[in-house]
């Protein structure tokens, strides 16, 4: 977590390159599903999985069988889970406690364990029905990263990031944790059942939803020194999450912690006195998604203000940044609410074929101007841009799927991010991460 220079305004610069892609776009528009006259939203929810429970497989659409899917899921989840430690496994055995076994997942890179990849983890493992895992991973989560002093100024919620002793890192919250834990937890609900106390799966998900919208306000003292002020984990005027809900930040959001597949979900099985403003907040993501992107490209920042323009320093399109698409894709593929998420994957996949579908970097100003930072091909990025197929009306839809299959698990020093992006866009695409009603 860095500190951020004043805001400043939102500009898209022009070039040339957008202007020919304008023109390229104007014609796939005219392939895009309009929404009915009055209503910017108007596409039939009831095409959506929540509402058919067909999760639609673009593996086997573009030709492979379900078994060859199914083997590759499975490979990809050994290697990541349980394979070679030196340059394979991200996640690691931790012994146990009174609550069971302890696992965690590492970020190999920077040596540091993060609530995005403990809760991603958990998300993949209930997907797959790996139960010993889940659990693992939660009792680790709660054991280490959980904030039981009701006068912190993180109660309730959990430090996003820790060493892999268990040492803290940061007493501060990554809400992007705190929502995959929820919606894992409830997932998990519906897949096993519950157990007792911290195997309560939906009590857990209740008790942390809840917290997340109405926590108190709580000021206390930061071991780095000073006073630090921090309360719930959404902003109830804009109905959008927050980077970080801490006072040491201005308040802004992060594009990719937008999750309205999610929230809708929540608006259904959250406690009922909330279930109004999640259903408030999806409808708030899906207006921010068009705002937060760029007209032709569709890149968006990796922080942005609630208007939708950059927050700051992070005002390039970079690795918080490749998730967004995920989000409103898989948004489109279980609720079908919003057509203009259709057309956002239409022009993301535009400007990234037009950047070469093989060779494609990994970081760019909005207009679309590659970062000279790092020039990587980037699996995360390959394997999100593959999940905004299920929103994608364009035939190109296909190469990036295609380009997924292609890719190997991977290994070595980047497979933490990359890795567990690759693991759930597997899923994603290959028909398997689906919803799981709690019981």
């Amino acid at each position: 977590m860095n500190s951020f220079m004043a805001m400043r305004p939102f500009q898209f610069a022009g070039c040339a390159f957008c202007c020919r892609l304008a023109l390229l776009l104007s014609l796939t528009a005219c392939r895009s599903p309009a929404p009915p006259a009055g209503s910017p939203r108007g596409a039939a929810a009831a095409s959506g999985a929540f509402a058919t429970g067909r999760y639609r497989n673009l593996f086997v659409e573009n030709g492979h069988s379900r078994r060859e899917v199914r083997q590759k899921v499975d490979t990809a989840f050994a290697q990541l889970f349980h394979g070679n430690p030196t340059n394979q496994a991200v996640y690691f055995e931790a012994g146990a406690n009174s609550n069971g076994p302890l696992a965690y997942i590492t970020d190999i890179k920077h040596h540091d364990v993060r609530t995005e990849g403990l809760s991603y983890g958990m998300m993949i493992a209930v997907q797959l029905n790996k139960k010993a895992e889940f659990d693992a991973l939660w009792n680790w989560s709660n054991t280490y990263l959980y904030n039981a002093s009701s006068n912190h100024f993180s109660y309730g919620f959990f430090s996003w990031q820790a060493r892999t002793n268990g040492a803290r890192m940061s007493e501060f919250v990554a809400p992007d944790g705190e929502e995959y834990y929820v919606m894992a937890l409830y997932f998990a609900a519906g897949r096993w059942g519950g157990g007792k106390g911290l195997y309560n799966y939906r009590a857990q998900a209740d008790s942390l939803l809840a917290r997340m919208l109405h926590r108190a306000v709580i000021t206390g003292p930061s071991a780095r020194g000073g006073q630090v002020t921090a309360g719930p984990l959404f902003d109830p005027a804009h109905k959008m999450v927050l980077f970080s809900p801490s006072s040491e930040r201005n308040r802004f959001t992060d594009p990719s912690y937008h999750l309205p597949a999610f929230y809708e979900l929540w608006s259904r099985w959250g406690p009922a006195q909330d279930r109004d403003f999640w259903a408030a907040a999806a409808a708030a993501s899906r207006d921010f998604f068009p705002r937060a992107t760029h007209p032709v490209t569709a890149l968006n920042p990796n922080y942005a203000n609630f208007d939708g323009s950059p927050a700051g320093r992070a005002a390039n399109f970079s690795y918080d940044a490749f998730r967004t698409a995920g989000n409103w894709s898989v948004d489109w593929s279980w609720w079908g609410k919003d057509v203009r998420e259709r057309q956002l994957s239409d022009r993301l996949q535009a400007f990234f074929q037009s950047q070469g579908m093989t060779t494609y970097a990994c970081q760019f100003t909005l207009d679309g101007r590659r970062l000279e930072i790092e020039n990587r091909h980037a699996q995360g990025l390959v394997a999100v841009n593959a999940v905004a197929s299920l929103a994608a009306t364009d035939p190109r839809a296909k190469q990036f799927v295609e380009a997924l299959w292609n890719t190997p698990v991977p290994d070595g020093i980047e497979r933490y991010y990359e890795g567990l992006l690759y693991l759930m866009a597997l899923l994603h695409c290959g028909g398997q991460f689906r919803i799981w009603p709690p019981r």
